[in-house]
This record gives C-alpha cells, sequence and structure tokens, in this order.
C-alpha cells in the first residue's frame, strides 16, 4: 500500500526547506523535480505549488532575517517589486509552452546551476580568493548601508525582472539568480545575502502565485502540506546550515543538480514517462 500523498508531500518539503536554510537559493530548482518525479504532477500544476513552499519558507527565513537585522531592506524591495511584477509573465508564459519543453528548460537551467555550484567548490579547494572586486554595489563604512548609485540600482533591477519571470515560468524562488547577483554586485556579508535572498524569494513568489491562483492552476491539497514541510525544515534547518557551508556543499548541490537535470532532460524528452 502506498503511503499517504500527504505525508509525501510533507517529507518532500521538508528537503526544499533544508535546502534553502543552508544556501538561501536552490529551494525552488529541487522543488520542482521533487513534484514532477515524486508525485507525478506535470510541470503546469508542480510550478505553483512549488512557488507556494519556497515562498512560506522563504518568509520566515526572511522575518528571522529582518528580526537580527540583517536583511538590506531597500535592495529586497528593489529586486522583490520588480520581480513581482514580472512574475505574471512567466505564469503566462507557462499557461502557452507544452509540459516537454518546459522540462528540457528546467533541464538547462538546473545544468548551469550546477555548473556555477561546482567551480565555486573547485575555487574553495583550491585557496581561490572568492571576494568581489567590481562592485556596483557597496556598503559605506561610516553607517553600514549600501551606497546607491546608477549602476547598482541597473543591476539590482536586471536581477528582480529575470528572477521573477523564471519564478512564474518554473516555479522556482530564484535564489539561484539572486545569490549569485547580490555576490557578484555587493559586498555584503553571507548572512546579509542569504537574508536578503529570502526577503526577495518571498516577495517574487507573491507574485507568481498571484498569477497562477488567477489560472486556477493550484492543487492546495498538495500545496498545504508541501509548504507546511519546507517551512518546519527551514526552521530547524538554521541551527544546521553553519556547520554545513564550504566546499563539500557546493559539490554535493552541483552532483544533484546534474543527476536530476538528466531526470528532467528524460522525462521532458519522453524517455521516462509515468502513468498517472
Amino acid at each position: 500500500m502506498w503511503p499517504d500523498p500527504a505525508l509525501i508531500a510533507t517529507v518532500l518539503g521538508g528537503l526544499v526547506g533544508l535546502v534553502l536554510a543552508v544556501s538561501g537559493a536552490g529551494g525552488g530548482i529541487i522543488a520542482v523535480p521533487l513534484l514532477v518525479f515524486g508525485l507525478h504532477l506535470p510541470m503546469i500544476e508542480a510550478a505553483p505549488v512549488g512557488l507556494i513552499a519556497v515562498g512560506l519558507a522563504a518568509a520566515l527565513g526572511a522575518g528571522l532575517g529582518l528580526r537580527n537585522r540583517i536583511v538590506r531592506y531597500r535592495a529586497a524591495m528593489l529586486i522583490g517589486g520588480i520581480g513581482m511584477l514580472t512574475a505574471p509573465l512567466g505564469v503566462w508564459l507557462a499557461q502557452h509552452i507544452p509540459n516537454p519543453p518546459l522540462l528540457i528548460g528546467f533541464a538547462g537551467v538546473l545544468t548551469a546551476t550546477g555548473a556555477r555550484s561546482w567551480r565555486r567548490g573547485r575555487a574553495r579547494a583550491d585557496g581561490a580568493d572568492l571576494t568581489r572586486r567590481v562592485l556596483p554595489c557597496h556598503v559605506d563604512p561610516s553607517d553600514g548601508r549600501l551606497h546607491w548609485t546608477a549602476p547598482c540600482a541597473r543591476a539590482l533591477a536586471v536581477t528582480g525582472a529575470l528572477s521573477g519571470t523564471l519564478s512564474g515560468l518554473l516555479g522556482v524562488g530564484g535564489g539561484f539568480v539572486i545569490v549569485p547577483a547580490l555576490n557578484r554586485h555587493t559586498d555584503l556579508d553571507n548572512r546579509s545575502i542569504l537574508a536578503t535572498s529570502l526577503a526577495v524569494i518571498a516577495l517574487v513568489s507573491i507574485g507568481g502565485i498571484a498569477a497562477a491562483g488567477l489560472h486556477g492552476r493550484i492543487d492546495w491539497s498538495t500545496a498545504l502540506p508541501f509548504a507546511g514541510g519546507a517551512a518546519i525544515a527551514l526552521l530547524g534547518g538554521r541551527f544546521a546550515a553553519a556547520r554545513l557551508q564550504g566546499r563539500r556543499l557546493d559539490q554535493t548541490f552541483a552532483l544533484v543538480c546534474f543527476g536530476v537535470a538528466l531526470l528532467m532532460l528524460a522525462r521532458g524528452s519522453g524517455l521516462i514517462d509515468y502513468a498517472r
């Protein structure tokens, strides 16, 4: 006898929450594949369910970051505000693109994310300097605030547009875009980057969830336990996050991305299929 689908959804959501707790990114990247392969949902149904789970867990993490005063709320509002505006575009595109191309496109996103994580792990292993040099946005040492310039605003706005479109299209929170962008364009410390990324993910998810709800594409019987599992795991995973940072985590996450990308590619090309 198969386990209760709600229980499976809760456990799978917990995996998403753990990834978010550790990295501030990647939760959406694994949420949709877990729903596609674990619960056999098509992309058009898996995307909003994954977005609800990622958005709720990110909102909890962002709230804790705000309490600790490590969220850069002005940057989060700019990136997240633009992301909320572009997320409905992604949802609209998802309504008009067949399931196989969406799966194949998601496999491409997974591969790119895995390659970036692997390179970062190799750089750590080689003892390379991971600090940023060309910084459109930098922290003013006199007051600890980000110093805003036109290049800074432009870089963060583009980040918001891209993360919002991808969140609506693929059901990802956009953290795999936001975290590297904040690393590349700012000199924020890792704790601020993680917390600010979670705040942006929470904001961007609102636009995608609202648009999906208007189209009637949300399976709440799956979404609620999946989101609950993600939220609980994020709260618990925060205590283990500091111990799991580093080269091994980067390379393990990269291997997971590569493996899931192959599965998504096989599913999208018809080599793997499931009867529903």
